[in-house]
């Protein structure tokens, strides 16, 4: 019996394939758990379908996320973290961290998931990080990590010491109005 896989099935395939199994196979597990459909002529026809508009989408996206990359690969972002002696950091960069500055600074927004740290940057300096933003289209970007405890501090200004200012003498209160009775 034909079915379209409708998930990912172990030892079948993927979403979208057409497969032969045996019918009491699609008809006690498959079907009732929603992971295949009858593969009969008008759901292989829709298959097609959505497999052509799905394939232009995807193109698309494709060469939206090029573009992303070049502007991401042309980039470095810097990151304040506090750091003890010797550059380490009290805790780490991790790619939330990375992903704020990245929309903070470069204005691009990447998804959390898609930055990948073999782990957490623990040091001052500059690292690279791999993005993986659709399909096998990868960037680059520079993470210059610095200390912000150590950033200088803009001087104040000397307070001079101002003059007395001359406070205008309270006005007396009018003296309470006798009655007469």
């Amino acid at each position: 019996m034909k079915v379209i896989l409708t998930e990912e099935v172990l030892g079948l395939g993927e979403p979208g394939k057409i497969v032969d199994v045996a019918p009491g196979y699609a008809r006690n597990f498959l079907v009732p758990r929603k992971l295949a459909v009858y593969a009969v002529a008008g759901k292989v026809k829709e298959l097609e379908h959505n497999k052509r508009r799905l394939e232009r989408k995807r193109e698309r996206l494709q060469v939206a996320a090029q573009g992303t990359a070049q502007r991401i690969a042309s980039q470095a972002i810097t990151i304040d973290a506090k750091a003890g002696p010797g550059g380490r950091l009290f805790g780490s960069v991790t790619s939330i961290d990375i992903a704020r500055a990245m929309k903070d600074q470069i204005g691009v927004e990447v998804d959390r998931r898609k930055i990948h740290l073999s782990e957490p940057i623990r040091t001052l300096g500059s690292h690279p990080v791999d993005i993986h933003l659709i399909g096998e289209t990868r960037a680059v970007v520079t993470v210059n990590v610095v200390d912000s405890t150590h950033v200088a501090e803009p001087e104040a200004a000397p307070v001079a010491e101002a003059a007395p200012v001359a406070q205008p003498a309270p006005a007396e209160a009018p003296a309470p109005e006798e009655t007469a009775e």
